[in-house]
């Protein structure tokens, strides 16, 4: 029985080896398909690899930059506060100064020069009026004006015009007569 049990009776052995061959085939197919993909992935991480690394290089450079620009920037913080130290120290100077001018005692006026023939000496370009001495009459010259008559005569403008009402500086004429205040 045994050899017409075998003859009959097909042997699913080499059906099976037909299937598992089959599907190690449709396996290596789908292994190559996904090696491709793996391929190309590995070159885009590659890729971004190195767009990486260039960018750390860029960022390296920059962070150089900041703290150059930032030791100039303290740098030039310190020379701005020195110099604005130098600045206060020089005005505290000057108000030191101011302080002693405005407190020191004022000088007397300057004598008054002989008159010349015309009751008055002549007046040279630049130089300050004649004095005539507190009160009376003052002969204007070329290139007089209130202000400069009062101040070579030690009085101030506002008296000057309060002695001379209606008389308009900016209209001061050669040879005209103004009043001086006592």
């Amino acid at each position: 029985m045994d050899t017409i049990s075998r003859e009959n009776s097909p042997s699913i052995l080499p059906i099976a080896g037909v299937i598992v061959g089959a599907l190690a085939l449709v396996l290596a197919a789908v292994a190559l398909v996904k090696l491709a993909e793996v391929k190309k992935l590995k070159a885009d991480v590659e890729s971004a690899n190195s767009r990486v690394e260039s960018m750390a290089g860029d960022v390296r450079q920059a962070v150089e930059k900041a703290d150059r620009a930032s030791s100039s920037l303290n740098n030039l913080a310190t020379q701005t506060q020195r110099g604005f130290d130098a600045v206060t120290a020089e005005i505290g100077n000057l108000r030191t100064d101011v302080n002693k001018l405005a407190t020191a005692p004022k000088a007397a006026p300057a004598k008054a020069p002989k008159e010349g023939k015309d009751g008055a000496a002549p007046v040279k370009d630049g130089a300050a009026p004649e004095k005539a001495g507190p009160g009376g009459d003052y002969t204007v010259k070329a290139g007089d004006g209130l202000a400069r008559i009062a101040k070579a005569h030690g009085v101030t403008l506002a008296a000057m015009q309060a002695a001379n009402p209606g008389v308009d500086s900016s209209k001061l004429k050669v040879g005209q007569k103004i009043n001086l205040p006592k």
